[in-house]
């Protein structure tokens, strides 16, 4: 007598076995079973569906304000980082022509012209010259004042556009670096510091390499240059304090906003039904946002430029003074965007359509041709090409999860290491297809097909 077997249609019981062995389905409680399992199939999904956008909504909701506080936290902290953000600004033409022109007419000032030519025309008038000569005395005031105004600017403008200059200012900044500090909390001291609605540059140091060197060429009225006047403001704000409470926060999120946000895109990845799917979007969204950043920074630069008086600041030098601050949060930024695309690119090529099944399919003839061509050149791969071609999905992993690696190892990276990185995964998962070819070519006396070593 044959053993029973439980029927396909019996019912399930909740242990996971049949109430009754002998008890079939009918076909209305099969249809039934049957969509009730896809409802709950379907609840299922829908939840993992939800709970992942919820999750892609937040991370991308936080890639700016991750991106804008590692940008403060890198260049609060990291005192190199800073000296290269700021140092460009002491060769900038704008900037330097702003340093020349105040402290020209601060030394000019100091200069009272009107006085030497009341004593020259004094000292005719005594000597008796004749009235012509006298006369003309009084009418040295303005070629005096354009002579001492020449002599006074070709010397600042030999200071502020030295080798010297560039030094010292890189020198002040490195030392003085908790100046920004000082910056963001309010603090009053430091070469770069925030008084009441302004932020202000100390320029003491050149001050005192002009007054130093006019005094030496016999300037000795440009040693009565005042201290007090040593500061060039950059710009104002109405709303510095907000900005300060801001930044401060900004500062203190700095390390772990941008993990939390890494952490949540790829929580929402893991969750979603369809992975490559969601990775796809993720990286779309994470490129609009960071688009939107970028022009974020433009409306900013737009009214910070409107803002600032000319009479304060020339419109060249705030945008310097502006595009200078800025130029690493926009690298940062374009760097993003391009990491973006590359990811969408990758996640749309491993899927179903048309034209990423093409470009596969090209992609393994090309690989196989060469492989082939390798092969009956007389090249073997032995126990490696083997091994990889046993385990070609684990190596293809391990060489993208490789590079994604170097990347986040990589301190501050651009749009070239990122390019440069890229190239490198093209390249070795180019050499991964051709020595899978190859071992796939070997004649089955090398094992290189079985996977077994030749006896």
């Amino acid at each position: 007598m044959a053993p029973d077997v439980p029927d396909g249609n019996a019912v399930p019981s909740p242990s996971g076995g049949a109430e009754d062995p002998g008890r079939v389905l009918s076909a209305e409680e099969r249809s039934e079973y049957e969509r009730l399992r896809r409802a709950a199939t379907l609840r299922h999904r829908r939840t993992r569906r939800l709970a992942a956008s919820v999750l892609l909504l937040v991370a991308l909701l936080l890639a700016p304000l991750a991106v804008v506080s590692a940008w403060v936290h890198d260049t609060v902290s990291d005192t190199d980082r800073y000296v290269e953000t700021v140092g460009p600004l002491a060769s900038d033409p704008a900037v330097q022509k702003v340093v020349i022109n105040r402290l020209t007419a601060r030394v000019v000032e100091q200069v009272d012209v009107e006085a030497v030519t009341a004593s020259l025309t004094k000292v005719l008038a005594d000597a008796d010259a004749p009235p012509r000569v006298v006369a003309g005395s009084e009418a040295l005031t303005g070629p005096l004042t354009s002579a001492v105004r020449t002599v006074v600017r070709r010397n600042v403008e030999r200071v502020v556009t030295s080798d010297l200059f560039q030094q010292v200012w890189e020198g002040a900044n490195r030392r003085a670096h908790a100046a920004v500090l000082r910056m963001l909390t309010g603090e009053r001291e430091g070469a770069l510091r925030a008084t009441d609605d302004a932020i202000e540059l100390d320029i003491g140091s050149v001050v005192d390499q002009v007054r130093g060197r006019l005094v030496d060429q016999g300037f000795e009225r440009a040693a009565l240059i005042p201290d007090s006047d040593r500061t060039i403001t950059l710009f104002r704000t109405a709303e510095l304090a907000r900005a300060q409470d801001a930044m401060r926060a900004l500062d203190i999120v700095g390390t772990w906003l941008p993990v939390l946000t890494v952490a949540l895109a790829a929580l929402a990845v893991w969750t979603a039904p369809g992975h490559r799917l969601m990775l796809l979007i993720t990286a779309v969204g994470i490129g609009l946002m960071m688009v939107a950043l970028l022009v974020a920074l433009l409306a900013m630069r737009r009214v910070y430029l409107d803002t600032v008086p000319a009479a304060t600041l020339p419109p060249d030098a705030a945008a310097a003074i502006f595009d200078t601050f800025v130029r690493f949060l926009r690298d940062s930024t374009r760097t993003l965007i391009v990491v973006a695309v590359i990811t969408a690119l990758a996640a749309y090529l491993y899927g179903p359509g048309r034209p990423a099944v093409a470009l596969r399919s090209a992609f393994r003839r090309g690989a196989g041709a060469a492989g082939r061509g390798l092969g009956r050149a007389g090249m073997r791969v032995g126990p490696v090409g083997r091994g990889l071609a046993a385990r070609r999905s684990w190596a293809t992993g391990t060489v993208i999860g490789a590079g994604a690696l170097a990347l986040v190892l990589w301190n501050h990276p651009t749009v070239g290491s990122v390019t440069l990185v890229l190239a490198l995964v093209l390249v070795a998962l180019a050499a991964v297809a051709v020595l899978v070819a190859v071992a796939a070519s070997a004649p089955p006396g090398d094992g290189a097909v079985s996977g077994h070593a030749t006896p």
